[in-house]
């Protein structure tokens, strides 16, 4: 979907046009369910969040600011429906703080022998809440400041969580190796 046709697709969502709203569904709908999926792992529980989501964008499109990116707010909306979902399924179990976390000594460059969709399993195997501050820290480029304030954890619990998804992923990664 271009830029002039996205504006004036959400001109006709905001007078809650139902064929804007489909199309801009059908326009999003790839990239929401590939952020719903970094966060979890189901996709039939993925694609309810997915929904949930566009529910969200259509009942507060008033909300959206035409001078940002709607890409970055329909984002923003489906993490954090996501972060939701995990928090009421008791999904982001809370790990040990590390006063210090290590840096592992995680290589990017392991992840160019990969596809991108391998690389998409690799990081749905890890634990949801180690998924959840991977993607949000690596991915989405958070700092654990903030990461800490939206998940209700400690920068130390945030630091520990990347600290261990990182050794983990290393250790997936040594393994399909073999």
């Amino acid at each position: 979907m271009g830029t002039e046709q996205l504006i004036e697709t959400l001109k006709k969502c905001r007078k809650n046009d139902r064929n804007a709203q489909r199309e801009l569904y059908e326009g999003f709908y790839r990239f929401g369910l590939s952020v719903c999926l970094r966060y979890v792992a189901d996709i039939d529980t993925s694609r309810e969040l997915l929904n949930d989501g566009f529910m969200k964008v259509f009942t507060n499109i008033e909300q959206y600011k035409p001078e940002y990116p709607f890409v970055s707010w329909f984002k923003r909306i489906l993490i954090n429906t996501c972060i939701n979902h995990l928090r009421k399924s008791h999904q982001n179990v809370p790990t040990a703080e590390l006063l210090e976390a290590q840096d592992v000594g995680f290589e990017l460059d392991l992840f160019g022998k990969f596809s991108v969709e391998e690389i998409g399993h690799l990081i749905q195997q890890l634990s949801p809440a180690y998924r959840t501050v991977f993607n949000l820290h690596v991915i989405e480029g958070y700092e654990h400041k903030e990461i800490a304030e939206m998940l209700s954890i400690t920068v130390g619990t945030s630091l520990s969580n990347l600290h261990k998804a990182r050794k983990k992923l290393q250790e997936l990664i040594l393994y399909s190796e073999d």
